[in-house]
């Protein structure tokens, strides 16, 4: 079952990090993927681009409304995802625990596949 983890973080947490910090973090990531990639399960990664530059599109009542800029006004912010493979929730539980991105921010796992509904 695939499952797709969304990767999410205050951008007020990474102002103080220098370049050391970021090759760091750069590093981490690449060994999660690796990691991954061994285990077989590994579907697909991205990393966004800053909310700021996001545009929203909405449909009131049947007039297009596009916005500059994310919907909700929040500290924490999407900032990217990770689809993978794996037998069963507890499984993908596993495989978020040990994504860099628990460690300063959150990871919200959902079931990937509208064919389960």
């Amino acid at each position: 079952m695939r499952y797709t983890f969304l990767l999410y973080s205050d951008p007020a947490d990474f102002a103080h990090l220098g370049p050391e910090d970021w090759t760091k973090m750069k590093s981490a990531y690449q060994a999660y993927i690796g990691a991954l990639n061994e285990a077989g399960v590994f579907v697909d990664t991205d990393r966004l681009h800053p909310p700021q530059s996001a545009t929203t599109v909405t449909l009131k009542g049947g007039n297009k409304v596009v916005q500059d800029g994310p919907v909700a006004e929040t500290r924490e912010t999407l900032g990217g995802y990770f689809v993978i493979d794996v037998p069963d929730l507890d499984a993908a539980l596993a495989w978020a625990e040990k994504c860099p991105a628990a460690e300063f921010g959150k990871v919200e796992i959902r079931a990937s596949g509208m064919a389960d509904l």
